[in-house]
This record gives structure tokens, C-alpha cells and sequence, in this order.
């Protein structure tokens, strides 16, 4: 495990895991505050972490792969008891560590057709400790000599309680049927589901794709007197949001497409690489008084 620290926050990562995070802390009053949800220590799971990438793709696909360019793509299931492959291959994979200062960490991922997938990439996480909070580069550059469709994205594992409030600009949102896979868009939010204005986060569960995002999201934890305000620059207009029933925990993704999009008419949101070219998703976590 690798430990970044400041005056105020520190971070922790398990490049080993799917270059991910094992935990993101702030000092509050003398003491570290766990801002996302903290890794055990033991789980190989990456859903267990507090965080980890989506590369060369984020959410599911069906179909068992993708066509492009009139050739079919297969793409094997890559999680046990999930049907469609999900969120790439870069979270199941080891990273490596390229640079390290005590402020700084790049990690780097050379990825050759990983259980048959048909992407050739090179990816890089850069994590930079900055005055008021967090910042996240992760790129990639395609390496196969056919062009192939890419999507990128983060997967933060956010904190809630009952005060916790949350604000994220949303115009629609992708309904899905017996499974999250988007059947019908809608501008219509679903009662419980609008969060244009600060709003609690209990409830049902959600596991959607929303439309309209203006690349800023408002989290505000009254108990602990501070705000998370996560920002993406060059924002893709969609952000997905996982919010199970009953457990302490939120996920609010930055992603540059839906749910799917490898099967949606004109593929919204995604970027078609040839050899050479590079696609990046930047982040910023920004700590603030209520």
C-alpha cells in the first residue's frame, strides 16, 4: 500500500488492486475522517475498495461484446454473479507504480487483450494532493492496430448517513427493466430521485445513468461540518449513481457515457481511438465548510 500525506488529508492506495483506493481521510478537529468508504484491509474485491478506475470503459455491456467497423468484438462476463462484462478490465488488473513524490503518484497499466478482450492500452492514474482536497487524472492511450471504442471513468465509494445531502444537476435520467440495463430516457425524475436541490439519500435503490450533468456534484456532511464538491472538467452531461437501500454508502460515478452506449443509436459518450490516440477523465475533490 502506498500512503500520500499532507497537513490535512491522506490517501492510500493499493496499486495491486486495480490501481485502486483503499481510503481517502481530512483532518477534522485533530483527527482523520474517513471521506470514502475505507477498504478492509483483506478483501480482493474491488468492490470493496474506496475507489477504483473504469478503463477502457465504464458500467455493462451486452449483446456478449460489440460490433465496430463491421467486426464483432466478444466480451467475456468478468464478475461472478453479473451477467454482462462490466467497468473494463483495468480494475482486475495489477498496476504498477511509474512515480512517486510525497505529494504525487502516477501509476501506470500496459493491458494486451486481457481474458480476451479486444483492447490493446496503455493507462495511467496520476493522484495529486492539493491545498483543499484531491485531484485524479486517469488517461488512455489506445496501442491495437484497429480503431475500437473507449469510455472512461471513476468509481467512488462516498459516505452517508441521514444528515448527509446531496446536490447533482440532472435534466433525465436512463430507466432500466428487471436489470440496469436502460430500456427508456426519461425528463421526468422518479419521486426521490431529483437532487437538482440538496436532497437526503435514502431511499430505493438507484442504479442509473443520468442525463444533463454540468460536471459538478455537492456533497455536504453537516455532522462533520464540511462539503465534498466532486468536479469533472469537460464534462460528458452524464453521471451515474448507485444508491443501495439501507447500507453507508453511495456511489456517484463521473463517466464520459451511459449505461450501454456500445448499443445505443450513435454511441453517445463514447470516443473511437486509432493507434496512438488518448482519451482522459479529470477529476477534483474539493473540501469545503457546510
Amino acid at each position: 500500500m502506498l500512503t500520500l500525506e499532507s497537513e490535512h488529508q491522506r490517501l492510500r492506495l493499493i496499486p495491486e488492486l486495480g490501481g485502486g483506493i483503499a481510503g481517502w481521510d481530512w483532518k477534522i478537529a485533530g483527527h482523520w475522517s474517513p471521506l470514502l468508504r475505507a477498504w478492509d484491509g483483506r478483501s480482493q474485491d474491488r468492490y470493496n475498495l474506496a475507489c477504483f478506475p473504469l478503463v477502457p470503459w465504464s458500467n455493462r455491456i451486452t449483446r456478449g461484446g460489440f460490433e465496430h467497423d463491421g467486426v464483432f468484438h466478444p466480451i467475456r462476463p468478468n464478475r461472478s454473479g453479473e451477467p454482462y462484462p462490466i467497468h473494463g478490465d483495468g480494475w482486475l488488473q495489477a498496476w504498477r507504480v511509474d512515480e512517486q513524490t510525497k505529494d504525487h503518484v502516477r501509476l501506470g497499466l500496459d493491458s494486451h487483450c486481457f481474458d480476451g478482450d479486444p483492447y490493446e492500452y496503455a493507462a495511467t492514474q496520476i493522484f495529486s494532493l492539493q491545498p483543499d482536497g484531491l485531484a485524479i487524472e486517469l488517461s488512455v492511450t489506445h496501442q491495437g492496430n484497429a480503431s475500437l471504442p473507449y469510455g472512461l471513468g471513476l468509481h467512488p465509494y462516498f459516505l452517508r448517513n441521514g444528515a448527509t445531502r446531496l446536490q447533482s444537476k440532472a435534466s433525465g435520467v436512463w430507466l432500466s427493466g428487471a436489470d440496469p440495463i436502460p430500456v427508456a430516457h426519461t425528463e421526468k425524475l422518479p419521486p426521490g430521485w431529483d437532487y437538482n436541490v440538496p436532497a437526503p439519500l435514502d431511499g430505493s435503490l438507484i442504479d442509473n445513468c443520468f442525463t444533463g450533468w454540468d460536471g459538478v456534484s455537492v456533497i455536504r456532511y453537516p455532522d462533520l461540518g464540511i462539503s465534498i464538491t466532486m468536479r469533472m472538467a469537460e464534462c460528458s452531461g452524464y453521471s451515474l449513481m448507485y444508491r443501495p437501500p439501507g447500507l453507508d454508502y453511495f456511489c456517484l460515478e463521473p463517466i464520459t457515457h451511459p449505461i450501454d452506449a456500445f448499443h445505443m443509436p450513435g454511441r453517445p459518450g463514447l470516443f473511437v481511438l486509432s493507434n496512438g490516440k488518448s482519451l482522459s477523465l479529470n477529476t477534483r475533490l474539493v473540501i469545503s465548510g457546510t
